[in-house]
């Protein structure tokens, strides 16, 4: 509810006062650097509060270097940012929000070429729901695209890949992803990390080849309509044009380090 008593300002305004343009703040504000107030209209109103944490994620940007994951994670641990919702969910609605609009197509269009509703595709733009790995991957493939384009940025310019350096990406409910090899490679190592029911979703397939080793935990693997069932320290192997799906069946979180070669996941 607005009052008379504070003063709001237009995303146009805050936009000069912060020094950044409305399309910054709108890619921030998805993943909860500002939280501005909504008209009946749904026009955007931000408080001064907004104001202040927007230039500090300015100066965090230019003075600092941080990408805006790195400024939400350092504002969290400060106690300025509190979390809502994935920030890797958010961005990644923000890239297909923008892959959509560079091709000028609609909504309508693309749910239809993908197999999904339009009211999910935009609630998947918007970050309000999130998509299963199988449907991510038919998202990449019909924007020529691969998943690796959903990641954040990152540093590649060392070769050592530390656990706080890692790219992270969270999809569908229960599935994270980190990146363990930055930069152009032939080779994409993954570290899965499934909680206990979750998966792929539907079945998918690619070209190239992949490998996976079972790091702890329990990982079912559909191939060809085949189901195969791997236990810690078990390895599987098998060409990406093979349609496949997985999930974890255990009752306890599944590591599974996962290579794709080339990296067209």
């Amino acid at each position: 509810m607005l009052t008379e008593a504070h003063t709001y300002l237009k995303i146009g305004e805050v936009a000069r006062k912060v020094g950044v343009s409305p399309s910054v703040i709108r890619s921030w504000e998805s993943l909860g650097l500002a939280r501005p107030q909504r008209t009946a209209s749904k026009y955007r109103l931000y408080s001064e509060q907004d104001v202040r944490l927007l230039k500090r994620a300015r100066y965090l940007r230019r003075v600092r270097g941080l990408n805006a994951p790195a400024i939400v994670e350092l504002l969290k641990r400060e106690g300025v940012v509190r979390s809502s919702h994935n920030g890797s969910g958010s961005a990644i609605g923000i890239r297909l929000r923008q892959l959509r609009a560079q091709r000028g197509l609609p909504l309508a269009q693309v749910a239809r070429a993908v197999g999904i509703s339009v009211g999910f595709l935009s609630a998947l733009e918007r970050s309000h729901m999130s998509a299963s790995v199988g449907t991510l991957r038919k998202l990449a493939r019909f924007y020529k695209t691969n998943i690796l384009e959903f990641f954040g940025p990152g540093d590649s310019r060392s070769p050592v890949v530390t656990p706080n350096r890692r790219k992270v990406l969270e999809v569908g409910k229960g599935v994270r992803m980190e990146l363990l090899a930055l930069g152009s490679t032939v080779m994409e190592p993954h570290l899965f990390r499934i909680a206990p029911a979750a998966g792929s979703g539907e079945s998918y397939s690619h070209e190239g080849e992949e490998f996976l080793y079972v790091l702890k935990g329990e990982l079912q693997i559909a191939l060809d309509g085949h189901d195969y069932r791997l236990q810690r320290g078990d390895s599987f192997y098998f060409e990406s044009t093979r349609p496949h799906g997985w999930k974890n069946p255990g009752s306890k979180e599944t590591w599974v380090l996962w290579v794709n070669t080339p990296p067209t996941f």
